[in-house]
């Protein structure tokens, strides 16, 4: 053994070469963390001083190659002064480039996933050979940077700098047949050849039969496209991802400038400038806040997997209530792996559900990421029923009725006497108590709520309520299912409208008192679009439906009257009273028009603009609302009502408050979710905003937790504010 270490090894081979494997002791994953970077410069010193060396190979003993560097420890490096920062990410290079430089061919064996910086090593390798069941990617930009260890100026010099945009601006891992094609990888072979091919291409560099100098020329040198074809591709670039990108994300930006600069440099120079872009994305407020989403994901995950442990195992499930939300449902399920069987009163309802399922896997066929047969397999797991009975056997079902409190205290209390005792009911509603939903059952500790976000299949987040009695396991395993079906679930404590609803209802009820005083909707639509959000409140309630936000307000007032109560012309009541239900109808705050592909088009609607005037009790004129004055209103009401879910336990972490909000409403990712918007601004900034507008009602009253957080000078994240 030429070298070992706790995270990698390095022996000889009996071909003259010598492998290096990673494979980190302590760890069931190869990580790129401190101790890694640190025993792989130890290593390829070693190699570098062994003159009886004639080629490398790099492998893996994980499933993974590399999963990428350990953001855990990297982001403290986003705080150093920049001098060092930058120093510290070169000498990562120089080892690389070290690696790059051997006077003896180099070939990585990649295994499973090798991604950011655990693909970046790899590229400093002559030859890349991937499984048939891996992926690689450059994902950095999903965290507000980009490459910083080589991948902006090696990836663009092998694929092309077209291909190597999409891939760096993207974000995706990519799959081996992309990666072969457009030259990420040079073969893709079954999991139990890799070992054997990599080893057979090292030797046949080693013989020189592969010009493997040519292709660190290729590396080290300009890219090879003239300054027309260069400039070209660049501005086509830049106007697609920018474009995509919006204002917000200065990463992408941040990326064309620096790949622009270092495109006809050699590779020691290209380092320097790719350093100095990585740091200047790094130091900004959008990845500090990306990387923080990144941190609570992880979290979470480790806390849903804990939770899982006393899980009981959901083979088969059923839902309630056919339909788009149903039909959703089963295919999500159906999807990734669990049989399950769709329930309802009539055929026609059957059928809805069963076209729903049909048309999101038609879609996947299409665009190529799944085959007709995989389609066919996947419907097969789907089966429709009029009988209670067909459900008997399942071991969780999903009620998905019609929002009504006493149709689903009688469905829940029907469905229990024909299940078995180990059934779980789930109900998926977006404001109901599941306690109060669960005394029409003999078991309450079999309820829980699990409430998903429409459309199913694009929302991530599903909300699972604990009732008063629900059991632990109950909830274990409902949290299973649902990442079964690849959703993120949150658990939250019973109130009305759990978290997400709870937290959105006064944001929308800061839009209608904002309306009602005066302010042009189609203005505060724009100006919360400006601040991040992916529509505005306006647009929002119309794709909710203006009914089901009437129904759902009339629900939140009940359970908080003292601040969720509207004493004056609601808007959205008015119009919804002249049968405008928003997108479905065709009109609400906007008229809607299909496109060519059927797809509804917003369009500005006189007669709602005209209906809105009567309703309200204009105070000020529209001109006389600044945007500030506008997102401060809309923002304090929503962050208040996070802060009081975090008071109350309905969420038991600050992670939970911020990622129910990205997942389930859309809440601007690149500010971080509301609690890390408080951060921003400061507890003591925030508690002042806040009193400015104190006469607009408790919406608007400091909660306790953040009031003393004001005085204690402290923050949700990261301690003293």
């Amino acid at each position: 053994m030429l070298f070992e270490g706790q995270s990698l090894s390095v022996k000889k081979l009996e071909n003259g070469g010598a492998e290096l494997n990673f494979d980190r002791n302590d760890l069931p994953i190869n990580k790129l963390d401190l101790k890694t970077l640190s025993e792989f410069k130890q290593a390829i010193t070693v190699l570098g001083a062994d003159s009886s060396i004639k080629g490398l190979l790099l492998t893996s003993a994980k499933k993974d190659f590399i999963v990428g560097a350990d953001i855990t420890e990297f982001i403290g490096w986003f705080g150093l002064p920049e001098n060092e920062f930058s120093e510290r990410l070169l000498d990562v290079h120089k080892v690389f480039a070290t690696l790059e430089d051997f006077p003896f061919p180099t070939v990585s064996a990649i295994n499973g996933v090798a991604l950011g910086g655990g693909f970046e090593l790899p590229l400093s390798t002559d030859y890349r050979i991937m499984t048939t069941k891996g992926r690689v990617g450059l994902p950095e930009i999903n965290l507000g940077i980009f490459p910083g260890w080589g991948g902006s100026f090696r990836l663009p010099r092998l694929i092309g700098l077209d291909n190597a945009f999409k891939w760096i601006a993207m974000g995706k891992p990519q799959r081996p047949d992309d990666a072969l094609k457009q030259g990420g990888v040079d073969a893709v072979v079954d999991p139990d050849k890799l070992y054997d091919a990599g080893l057979k291409l090292l030797e046949r560099c080693m013989a020189g039969e592969m010009d493997y100098e040519a292709r660190r020329v290729e590396k080290r040198e300009g890219i090879r496209l003239n300054p027309t074809e260069q400039l070209m591709s660049f501005e086509t670039a830049r106007g697609m991802i920018l474009g995509k990108a919006g204002p917000h994300y200065p990463a992408p930006k941040i990326m064309l400038n620096t790949m622009q600069k270092h495109a006809n440099l050699h590779r020691d120079k290209a380092m320097i400038i790719e350093v100095n872009g990585f740091v200047t994305a790094a130091k900004t407020d959008v990845a500090a806040n990306l990387v923080g989403l990144f941190l609570n994901d992880q979290a979470l995950k480790r806390q849903a997997s804990k939770l899982t442990k006393i899980a009981s195992t959901v083979k088969t499930a059923a839902v309630l209530g056919a339909g788009v939300m149903g039909g959703g449902i089963a295919y999500q399920s159906a999807l990734k792996g669990t049989p399950i069987i769709m329930k309802d009163i009539n055929n026609e309802a059957l059928e809805l559900g069963m076209k729903e399922a049909k048309k999101l896997l038609a879609k996947r066929v299409k665009r190529g990421i799944m085959s007709q047969q995989v389609m066919m397999d996947t419907l097969s797991r789907i089966n429709t029923t009029l009988s209670y009975g067909d459900v008997a056997n399942t071991d969780i079902v999903v009620e998905a009725v019609v929002e009504n409190v006493n149709i689903k205290k009688s469905v829940l209390a029907e469905l229990e006497g024909i299940v078995s005792k180990e059934t779980i009911l789930a109900s998926n509603t977006s404001t109901l108590s599941i306690t109060e939903l669960a005394t029409a059952t003999k078991h309450p500790e079999r309820v829980c709520g699990m409430h998903f976000f429409n459309p199913v299949p694009l929302m991530p987040l599903v909300e699972v309520i604990r009732g008063e009695k629900s059991s632990d396991e109950t909830i274990a395993t409902t949290v299973a299912y649902a990442l079964a079906m690849g959703k993120k679930p949150i658990v939250v404590n019973d109130c009305p409208g759990f978290m997400v609803n709870r937290v959105l209802f006064p944001y929308l009820n800061a839009f209608e008192k904002l309306v009602n005083d005066g302010a042009d909707f189609l203005h505060i639509d724009k100006v919360m679009e400006g601040f991040g959000w992916p529509m505005g409140p306006a647009y929002l309630l119309d794709v909710v439906g203006l009914d089901v936000a009437c129904h759902g307000s009339a629900v939140m007032a009940q359970g908080f009257p003292d601040r969720m109560k509207i004493d004056f012309n609601s808007a959205t009541e008015a119009l919804f009273k002249e049968k405008r239900l928003g997108q479905k109808s065709g009109s609400g705050y906007y008229r809607y028009e299909p496109d060519r592909r059927g797809k509804p088009q917003k369009k500005t609607d006189d007669s709602a603009i005209d209906l809105v005037k009567k309703t309200t009790n204009a105070i000020r004129q529209a001109d006389e609302f600044s945007d500030a004055e506008i997102i401060e209103r809309m923002m304090l009401s929503l962050c208040l009502e996070a802060v009081r879910c975090l008071e109350d336990n309905i969420v038991d972490s600050p992670e939970s408050a911020d990622m129910s909000l990205i997942w389930g409403i859309g809440f601007p990712p690149f500010r971080g979710g509301a609690l890390r918007y408080i951060d921003s601004i400061g507890a003591k900034g925030f508690v002042t905003m806040a009193e400015k507008y104190s006469d607009l009602g408790d919406a608007y009253k400091v909660p306790k937790l953040l009031a003393g957080m004001a005085s204690s000078d402290v923050s949700f994240f990261g301690g003293e504010s």
